[in-house]
């Protein structure tokens, strides 16, 4: 995997600007305006150190008082993770 240093590219403008999170999701990853990169990394940093991953299935996470609010629903795929996170984003 090539850096954006060696390849040449820029990073794309529009992951890089700063969005401010909801009250749901600032319960999450804090109240600062950030990439949408770093909303990202900052879930999965909460989801890993809660330890939210289902352990018979890696790809679900099982939501905690914290999260419910945010998917709406008690487990959701990494897949839609994404999707839900970005509808909490302005």
């Amino acid at each position: 995997m090539a850096t954006t240093e060696k390849s040449g590219r820029k990073p794309n403008a529009a992951f890089m600007k700063p969005l401010t999170p909801s009250a749901t999701l600032a319960a999450v990853i804090g109240n600062e305006a950030v990439p949408r990169t770093e909303v990202t990394k900052r879930v999965w940093d909460y989801i890993k150190k809660h330890d939210l991953q289902d352990p018979a299935n890696r790809r679900n996470i099982n939501a905690d008082a914290k999260l419910r609010p945010l998917f709406g629903k008690d487990q959701v795929s990494m897949f839609e993770l994404t999707k839900l996170v970005s509808q909490h984003l302005k």
